[in-house]
């Protein structure tokens, strides 16, 4: 019966550490032997036309800088041009593109009157998206000036279908989720870079990514835009490349509370595009990419359970005699759930948890938001609307 146990223990074990530990230092070694992609530099002769596609519920509060740093880029102004889209917005946003594109040609709206989410909005927005690279954003994204030019340049490569930047926070540390989520971003920009150097990127990023106009195809409505469709690229037989010199800066969630809804919603539509576009993925002859997918998504979504069955099999393994290994792995398993407690009850009175606890309590969030997200999906609950990250929903 131990044995038993101790395979399912170093089963769990392994399914939990390898995403965050053996996955990058796989990619790392592989890229070691045969050599890392790197995107190419901008050129002075590959310069597309570009629309900047900018989803906006209620962004009043940000969209006039969001507008200005959008139209000072650095590209030229004949092959530039910007279409927000308001998914039913009732702050003001719409009068404040309005006024803009009444100013600027280059800058128009498409407006929903019903409010059905940011990805019905695009399926439609992209109508009015004439540029031969269509580049995606989020309303509190704030470019470098020289982001276009360089989310453009890997595309000279025909090979290339979609190209990440890198979205940093501006934010300080001070809020409940900074320092976490701010540390859990720097390790995937990092990577981000091992995956594109492997293979292809895992995924978009809402906030700064760029495709090639032919390669966007209507999505359903429930799906995450920023993960299907680069899902429906690398199906297409094309590659997804991170170029870490296209950068820009948005807020994190100021909460914990906010970080959490933002996580289960995520995966929930993260879980259901896996669902539906995993197959046409497997069937693209490209299992490199069915492997960073798996070790990259899929595992980490199910690190919760995994972490259950591994507390499960460790009891009866550590109660054993002379197995000191089991007693130290038990202690501590034991030891990150106190430490995550310990970070909850500091919170609640606004005091200011050890960094240690705070990574752990980050890691159990996040880690039981996607396993409900995935319930919810299973229940038939779905995500396709948004509330962005400074809003005061409950």
């Amino acid at each position: 019966m131990n044995a038993l146990l101790a395979v399912v223990y170093w089963l769990s074990l392994v399914a939990v550490i390898y995403p965050y530990l053996g996955y990058p230092l796989t990619l790392w070694l592989a890229t070691r032997v045969r050599g890392a992609y790197r995107p190419p530099a901008p050129s002075a002769d590959f310069v597309p036309s570009v629309t900047v596609m900018i989803s906006a519920y209620n962004e009043a509060a940000v969209l006039e800088a969001k507008l200005d740093n959008t139209l000072a880029i650095d590209y030229p102004r004949e092959l530039f041009t910007v279409v927000v889209v308001s998914d039913a917005s009732d702050d003001g946003t719409d009068e404040i593109v309005q006024r803009r594109a009444a100013l600027d040609p280059r800058v128009s709206l498409y407006r929903q009157e019903e409010r059905r989410g940011k990805t019905a909005g695009l399926n439609r927005g992209i109508e009015f998206a004439h540029g031969e690279v269509v580049v995606f954003s989020d309303a509190n994204a704030m470019y470098e000036t020289n982001a276009i030019r360089e989310l453009v340049a890997p595309l000279v490569d025909p090979a290339i279908g979609y190209v990440v930047g890198a979205a940093h926070y501006s934010d300080s540390e001070d809020g409940e989720s900074q320092a976490s989520e701010g540390l859990y971003w720097r390790y995937e920009l990092a990577l981000k870079e091992l995956e594109s150097g492997f293979g292809s990127v895992v995924g978009g990023d809402g906030a700064i990514y760029a495709i090639r106009r032919e390669l966007f195809w209507p999505l359903r409505e429930d799906d995450i835009n920023d993960f299907v469709n680069p899902l429906q690229i690398i199906a297409a037989g094309k590659r997804g490349v991170f170029n870490p010199r296209a950068r820009a800066y948005e807020e994190s969630a100021d909460s914990f509370a906010k970080e959490f809804r933002r996580k289960r919603r995520i995966v929930n539509r993260s879980w259901r595009a896996v669902l539906r576009y995993g197959g046409a993925v497997r069937k693209a002859n490209n299992p490199a990419f069915v492997f960073q997918l798996t070790a990259h998504k899929i595992l980490r979504w199910f690190a919760m359970p995994l972490l259950v069955l591994l507390g499960l099999t460790n009891v009866p393994l550590a109660a054993a005699p002379g197995v000191g290994f089991y007693e130290l792995s038990l202690l501590g398993l034991l030891a990150s759930v106190v430490l995550a407690l310990k970070a909850r009850r500091d919170l609640a009175v606004a005091a200011q948890p050890h960094k240690l606890a705070y990574l752990f309590y980050y890691f159990y969030l996040v880690n039981i938001a996607a396993v409900l997200g995935i319930w919810d999906e299973s229940r038939g609950i779905r995500h396709s609307k948004w509330d962005h990250v400074r809003s005061s929903g409950t």
